[in-house]
């Protein structure tokens, strides 16, 4: 009877323990959600996960919930290398108030001397890809997000591991979690051919110095310190490939070459050194400053984004380009997902009788995403957007041109998630010629869509509006 009572007792002082050590976690996930600076649908559906549904909200929140990296953004130096020989931007892009809404929150300062040429299909993103890992005489950096084990994988992993083998340094940087099948065994070719290849932030085990949740979503490839890829292309056959596949989506990027490649390059080294735990300053004795020299005459700003960055620069750098819009903007991406304030902004100016056009395909390749997105399409077209969808299948391009005097392309979708939790990245353009050469770009786009067909009344899409609403609720997790 004793040994009964003894055993009753154990277990109700055993279960007082995890009821109050479980509400303590819940008190300091709660702290910790309120001290960052989210977005108001962002802090509710953490907080509806964490008080309703507390054993599964926040163990969730805790390994997924976090934005910021603060010691890393904190160390991470400011991205203005002192390359002799290239210009700044001329006096009229650096008043701009884009440029400085971008650069106060921890984007670099506009250079000039930029060679810039679109990449508009797959096919030609490849070629360019091969073409530049065949000629590069001393390094090669890539990161993806994605790094497929098909055809396409396989034999960029190959051309990789053949430089590496003839002495070029090579480094590949992949996501942990995008690249979760193809991060091992599979790039080995390139580890025994002399290369190096890191995973970003692993997820098994936890990393410990970060939440699992943040991605590197960047899409960069530089050679040489003087020529980059930057885009929405991850190493596989849906972006890219040496022929024509019909079932490619459709993406979108561009080749730099000048200071611009420079730029990215630092912020390849600093993932580099974070993911590695290689000291950055040993990886800075590897640069030839010599290696770069102004090779046009496009004026760019490189925008890295992310964890990694005290403030939100991609962000605040798209609300001032739409804020700053007097005639047009024009908005390609495969999913949206805006929160108030883009929303609002974009309403104000199709109000105004200003050109909003939004760009996004029939289908994406994630359903939840187009649930959510409804709503905010809605009530942009009601204010008199004009809404095209891409009906050639899926449309993986992401773009913004307003008044054909700047454009944003880059890894990030117009999505919370790009905007406020991954690592991305972004280039700003401030000349005429390629500002108007993306301009062009997206007019052919619109040849292949159409305007979406008339919603039916709520009230006889019970099922849809669930989903809807539902999607909503998730989205800014999503």
């Amino acid at each position: 009877m004793t040994e009964e009572v003894t055993e009753v007792v154990s277990t109700s002082y055993l279960s007082h323990l995890l009821t109050v050590g479980g509400f303590m976690l819940a008190v300091f996930a709660i702290a910790r959600l309120v001290s960052e600076k989210r977005q108001p649908s962002n802090t509710l559906a953490w907080l509806l996960g964490i008080v309703l549904v507390p054993y599964v909200g926040v163990p969730l929140f805790l390994i997924f919930g976090g934005r910021k990296l603060r010691r890393l953004a904190a160390r991470k130096r400011r991205l203005a290398p002192h390359l002799p020989g290239v210009r700044a931007a001329c006096e009229d892009t650096a008043s701009l108030p884009t440029v400085h809404a971008i650069c106060s929150t921890g984007g670099s300062p506009p250079a000039g001397g930029n060679a810039v040429r679109l990449v508009t299909t797959g096919e030609q993103a490849f070629a360019e890809l091969e073409e530049c890992i065949r000629s590069a005489r001393h390094s090669i950096h890539i990161t993806t997000f994605i790094l497929s084990r098909d055809e396409t994988g396989r034999r960029i992993v190959n051309l990789l591991a053949q430089r590496a083998r003839e002495g070029v340094k090579v480094r590949l940087l992949l996501d942990a979690v995008g690249c979760l099948i193809s991060s091992r065994r599979f790039v080995n070719p390139i580890r025994k051919a002399g290369g190096e290849v890191v995973r970003f932030m692993p997820v098994v085990p936890l990393s410990s110095r970060g939440s699992a949740n943040l991605r590197n979503h960047r899409k960069i490839a530089i050679f040489d310190q003087h020529t980059a890829i930057i885009g929405g292309h991850n190493l596989a056959r849906e972006y890219m490939g040496p022929q024509f596949w019909k079932k490619r989506w459709a993406d979108f990027g561009a080749v730099i070459d000048g200071p611009g490649a420079a730029l990215l390059n630092e912020v390849f080294l600093a993932d580099w050194a974070f993911a590695s735990g290689q000291s950055l300053d040993t990886l800075h004795q590897e640069l030839d400053p010599a290696a770069v020299r102004g090779k046009g005459e496009a004026e760019l700003q490189i925008i890295a984004s992310g964890p990694d960055v005290n403030g939100d620069p991609l962000y605040e750098g798209i609300v001032s380009m739409i804020q700053e819009a007097e005639q047009s903007i024009w908005i390609v991406t495969p999913y949206f997902i805006p929160d108030e304030v883009l929303l609002r902004s974009l309403i104000v100016k199709a109000r105004a009788g200003k050109d909003v056009t939004l760009i996004i395909p029939t289908r994406s390749n994630h359903p939840v995403t187009d649930y959510a997105r409804r709503h905010y399409v809605r009530e942009l077209r009601k204010a008199g957007a004009r809404i095209l969808h891409y009906n050639r299948g899926m449309m993986h391009s992401k773009a913004i041109i307003v008044d054909d005097r700047m454009a944003l392309l880059g890894s990030a979708n117009f999505d919370l998630r790009s905007l406020f939790v991954n690592f991305e990245i972004g280039v700003m353009i401030y000349s005429v010629p390629e500002v108007l050469a993306m301009r062009h770009w997206a007019g052919e786009l619109i040849r292949d869509c159409v305007e979406p067909k008339p919603e039916k009344p709520r009230r006889y899409r019970f099922v849809g509006n669930l989903a809807e609403d539902l999607s909503r609720l998730l989205a800014p997790l999503l």
